[in-house]
């Protein structure tokens, strides 16, 4: 018995939120490149299907499967540093946290990055996870090189130069081309942003939405229902010097209020749901504006521990404002109780076929809702308005857009599939969700 099937196991597989689970009919926990092909090797043999698992932080059912899981937790670790190119080469399996943390060790930094940090890289990338930008665009763009290894154990380096029309899928790949093992990405010295964040009216923010957006490097917005009210977070660098929040009130803003209030506040929310428009009201105007300075991913990320689902569609960036305000209106006009607040961020268009910003600047706005909180009917409403405006849903996001829909959108989706025609021609990664999101 080989180390690879020594580290095989049956255990059922849930996500982050709860949402999704799968029993797969074995897992296996590679350690090698050379040992993931060999699974590949054995599923084929077997007649399984393959899908590859991060951390669950994905709300839908893009890592399940009934076949072999693969557990990348032993697929982790810092490659290489180049400091003549400005890269990292990072194990597939590496959590963004361990990468940031060991990247801060060295002086270096990723350029921007999500709200949370607890994704794989490969995860997070082969989602389209994205934080906010003017210039920079999601951790996809920021790879340089990807090393994926296909359904018949092909190991294919991908850049700009090799496999460039494979590179430029799978990047956001959904799992469905192949297995990334590793991820060559840009970095830069390491630098300091400013955080200011400011209680802002509804009104006044999407009146100057443009201009919020254009004046700095990284805008985002959370807009609570059921009042006029919204938190903005502006980001921009700073010669410094460092000024993080106190341990004190840190510990108040992020875990008391964000986490342990909030928490406490949905759950009262959930159970009583006439109750959530003055909680809301009464949230939003706890908030007061602070300012502090340090690293980036201690900036652009936050601890996230209340559970919830969510959905999010990217929108074309001129049609933002329009798109929240028919939100707001039917919210307003509806029975619909919304404990969470929505969420606007903004991308700059990039390069990569199944990108949310894909060839458009884009915003995107997010709604969530608490675990256990029935969501299809405001979830099915938002959506609504949002493929009005011709948005594209978040890979990783709850969503029922199919691949028709999904083709009309994405001007570069036919590259993709055709992509994974060559790539995968048996599906040996395919599912039940990329059957319905890519066609089969």
């Amino acid at each position: 018995m080989t180390d690879t099937y020594a580290r095989t196991t049956t255990n059922a597989w849930r996500n982050w939120a709860g949402n999704v689970t799968a029993r797969p009919a074995r897992a296996e926990s590679p350690a090698s490149v050379d040992e993931l092909v060999d699974v590949l090797r054995r599923a084929h043999a077997d007649g399984l299907t393959v899908k590859p698992v991060g951390t669950g932080h994905s709300f839908t059912a893009t890592a399940a499967t009934d076949g072999v899981l693969i557990r990348p937790g032993l697929l982790t670790g810092i490659r290489d540093i180049d400091r003549t190119t400005m890269t990292v080469t990072v194990e597939a399996g590496t959590p963004l946290k361990r990468l940031n943390t060991a990247l801060a060790r060295e002086g270096l930094s990723l350029t921007n990055m999500g709200d949370i940090m607890e994704q794989t890289i490969a995860g997070a990338t082969s989602t389209g996870t994205h934080g906010t930008g003017r210039d920079s665009a999601s951790i996809s763009a920021q790879i340089r090189a990807l090393e994926l290894v296909t359904a018949d154990g092909t190991v294919l380096v991908c850049s700009e130069q090799e496999h460039p029309e494979v590179f430029a899928a799978a990047r956001v790949g959904l799992g469905a081309l192949g297995v990334i093992t590793a991820v060559t990405l840009a970095v830069e010295p390491v630098f300091l942003l400013t955080a200011r964040e400011e209680p802002m009216t509804f009104d006044r923010v999407t009146a100057d939405f443009d201009g919020l957006v254009a004046e700095n490097e990284h805008f985002e917005f959370y807009w609570f229902p059921h009042t006029g009210n919204c938190n903005t977070k502006r980001n921009n660098r700073s010669a410094g010097p460092a000024a993080p929040p106190g341990k004190v009130s840190s510990w108040i803003d992020d875990e008391l209020l964000s986490n342990g209030i909030f928490q406490v506040a949905c759950s009262v929310g959930r159970a009583i749901p006439p109750a959530i428009p003055s909680i809301a009201k009464l949230s939003s105007r706890a908030l007061s504006a602070r300012t502090y300075t340090d690293i980036p991913y201690k900036v652009f990320t936050s601890p996230r521990r209340v559970k919830f689902v969510e959905m999010e569609y990217a929108v074309p960036r001129e049609q933002a404002v329009a798109a929240l305000r028919e939100v707001k209106a039917m919210v307003e006009r509806s029975p619909l109780k919304i404990s969470f607040p929505v969420e606007v961020r903004t991308a700059p268009a990039d390069d990569m076929a199944l990108s949310t910003a894909s060839g458009r600047d884009s915003a995107y706005i997010a709604v969530h809702l608490y675990k256990g909180t029935p969501h299809r009917s405001y979830f099915t409403a938002v959506e609504r308005i949002m493929t009005a405006h011709s948005g594209r849903p978040h890979w990783g996001k709850i969503h029922t857009r199919d691949a028709a829909y999904l083709a009309e959108v994405y001007p570069r989706f036919g590259e993709f599939t055709a992509v994974r025609d060559r790539l995968d021609p048996d599906r040996m990664f395919g599912n039940d969700y990329l059957r319905r999101v890519l066609g089969d």
